[in-house]
């Protein structure tokens, strides 16, 4: 006889603080057993449906639909079950009845018999696609995403009982007695979006839900009531982040870009930012005269909106003015930034008219510059300094803002990898030799993956510090990531707004990328990235947003022989021009990855009126030969770790060290 221990004995002697906590939820051998059966079988479930989706700009309308639709998975859903028993037209209905119940219901225009009819056809029709769609899921999953008024019908009419006598009386009588009771319309709603809710497992956001169109803050209240979501940060996000966290020079850029395309009543009506100090002080201070380059974007100026228009264009160059004296002070106070090139103001002539850039000066295109004091251009004026601190309040205090922000920091990080992809908006700055550019940040060099982490640290530091030193430390480096040469959001040498909007020759006007763009056809460049990030080289992807594919020239989204894929394809419509297309999306399923490209879509009013679905091409980038598993997931492997330390918690119970506790209740707690 031996006092020694097994190898396994010891791993449970060790590990029994952890497990007597998990008896808790698992008081017998029974109850840890069921689970561990429980869990194998979800092992073994298809992969979920993950939807990705990049550089949203604010087209609300646009993001809403492909959201519905979810590039297409549902309707291939309706031609996978209807095949050639319903006509086109029929199945264009059925889809748009799945992605707009309600406004779908309230243009019915038939009698009372066939509507009833109707419904009764629909109903069926729903509860086919919502079966397929949910089929991929435990039921127990799927009970939870039942609305509670509807759980017990849905329940039954998903999961029917081949073995039940009349099954077809039966399941008629349910739906008959949902039309008798007057439910069906809320029932329709219901399972629509149920449908919606199950042909998507995970949505991926990789930046810039901000700037440019008109419905951030919408496409914001949609993403917080999101089943299961993750966010990369943008750097259009990141200027709001840090403005709402009172970085005054991204408080300013915010209101710039805003006023660039005609849409202050997003700050204005809707984040309540109170604007009439700066409107004020604008209309006073400049005269209508040099306004062409800070006039509106995309808007005709006619007799009746010339006024407005005039005095958004007051805004938007009295607020350039002093973002140059802010973002002035944060380049002072950061050196190592090496960002000297951009303090501008005091390279201007401004008895000349002209600026000095590099070496080469340059005549501007306006000179009228009143709140600049020519001794001591970066110094704001008492009037916007008031201006600056009233702004700064009014976006620190934006409840809804905030509520956006907060949503922003709790879904989102500078980047993600997940089920094997590395999930990043922009780029990893890199040299022209292949290696990882250094970014100095409080004295320290980082790199790469290094590099990321510390920025992601900062930018949460600057919102939620509350040491003014180590808040102002986060907030410049939220500066840094909107437009410093080397953040991973911007990837420029620099940002030229000011050559832009002063400077008519275009050759300053150029933005150079960083060698990322120019190499990220190499694989060694896209292998070199994921190993830094721990990826399978075998069958990792890189995938990115932020620079447009421009499809009309001939740009493939497919790079470094698929190993670099780039979704965004021009959302805004201020790129559709430049691209030719409406945007990229990626669906990876069970079956593999599908890259969708997607039509300029028309109007939400049109889709329903019309039954106009957004036309998208299917490029099929990956295809397995056996479907992949939860298994294969990090879920499952999450999963797989939960079932070992169920079954060490069994061999306890068998070996003596726990007791079991027979008389406490075992509830299931289902987390799938």
């Amino acid at each position: 006889m031996t006092n020694e221990l097994t190898g396994k004995e010891v791993e449970v002697v060790r590990d029994l603080d952890y497990l007597m906590l998990l008896s808790k939820q698992y008081p017998t051998i029974d109850a840890a057993t069921t689970e561990i059966i429980n869990l194998q079988a979800i092992l073994d479930l298809p992969k979920g449906t993950e939807h990705y989706l990049s550089d949203i700009h604010g087209e609300y309308e646009s993001f809403r639909h492909v959201l519905k639709n979810a590039s297409g998975v549902i309707r291939n859903k309706i031609n996978d079950i209807y095949g050639n028993t319903l006509r086109e037209s029929e199945k264009r209905a059925l889809a748009t009845l799945i992605y707009y119940p309600r406004e779908k219901l309230d243009m019915l225009d038939i009698n009372e018999r066939e509507v009833n009819d109707w419904y009764k056809v629909h109903l069926f029709r729903l509860i086919e696609v919502c079966k397929r769609v949910s089929s991929k899921y435990t039921r127990s999953k799927v009970r939870k995403a039942f609305p509670r008024e509807f759980a017990y019908i849905l329940d039954e009419l998903l999961n029917e009982n081949e073995e039940r006598i009349n099954k077809y009386d039966y399941y008629n009588k349910i739906i008959d007695t949902i039309i008798d009771l007057d439910r069906a319309r809320a029932f329709i709603v219901a399972i629509c979006n149920l449908i919606q809710r199950f042909a998507v497992d995970r949505l991926h956001i990789i930046g810039d839900i901000y700037d440019r169109g008109p419905g951030a803050d919408i496409i914001m209240d949609m993403l917080k009531e999101y089943h299961a979501l993750d966010i990369q940060w943008g750097n259009h996000d990141m200027v709001w982040m840090g403005a709402c966290a009172g970085n005054e020079a991204l408080i300013a850029n915010v209101i710039r870009i805003t006023a660039r395309y005609n849409h202050l009543e997003l700050l204005e009506d809707r984040y309540g930012i109170n604007l009439l100090p700066l409107a004020t002080f604008a209309m006073d201070t400049y005269g209508s005269d040099e306004l062409k380059k800070f006039m509106p974007r995309g808007v005709e100026v006619t007799e009746k909106n010339q006024k407005e228009l005039e005095l958004t264009a007051k805004i938007h160059k009295a607020i350039f003015l002093i973002q140059m004296k802010l973002e002035a002070e944060i380049i002072y106070r950061h050196p190592e930034y090496q960002m000297n090139d951009r303090m501008l103001l005091d390279m201007i002539d401004y008895e000349k008219g002209t600026i000095l850039i590099g070496e080469v000066e340059y005549p501007l295109n306006s000179t009228e510059f009143p709140t600049i004091d020519k001794e001591n251009p970066f110094i704001l004026t008492e009037e916007e300094k008031e201006i600056v601190e009233r702004l700064k309040r009014s976006f620190m205090h934006s409840p809804r803002l905030n509520e956006h922000v907060k949503l922003l920091y709790s879904k989102g990080s500078m980047y993600k990898v997940f089920n094997g992809n590395l999930l990043l908006h922009g780029c990893i700055p890199m040299e022209e030799d292949g290696s990882f550019m250094p970014i100095t940040l409080h004295g320290k060099s980082y790199r790469g993956k290094k590099a990321l982490d510390e920025l992601d640290r900062l930018a949460r530091q600057g919102y939620f510090n509350n040491d003014p030193i180590l808040r102002e430390r986060g907030l410049d480096a939220m500066w840094y990531l909107w437009c410093g040469p080397a953040s991973p959001l911007f990837g420029k040498k620099k940002m030229a707004t000011f050559e832009r909007y002063y400077i008519e020759e275009k050759e300053t006007h150029v933005e150079e990328k960083n060698p990322y763009y120019v190499d990220r056809e190499k694989v060694e460049w896209i292998d070199k990235i994921l190993a830094d990030f721990g990826l399978n080289l075998q069958d990792a992807h890189l995938i990115n947003g932020h620079v447009p594919v421009k499809v009309v020239k001939g740009e493939s989204p497919i790079k470094a022989g698929g190993k670099l894929l780039v979704i965004d394809g021009g959302f805004a419509k201020a790129y559709q021009k430049e691209t030719g297309i409406a945007g990229y999306t990626l669906i990876y399923n069970s079956h593999g990855m599908n890259l969708v490209s997607h039509e300029p879509f028309e109007s939400t009013k049109k889709a329903i009126l019309e039954e106009k679905d957004i036309i998208s091409t299917v490029t099929v980038l990956e295809s397995v030969s056996s479907r992949r598993r939860v298994a294969d997931t990090d879920t499952g492997r999450e999963l797989k770790s939960q079932v070992e330390d169920l079954l060490q918690l069994v061999n306890a119970y068998r070996k003596g060290y726990i007791k079991e506790m027979i008389e406490t209740a075992y509830i299931n707690k289902d987390q799938f």
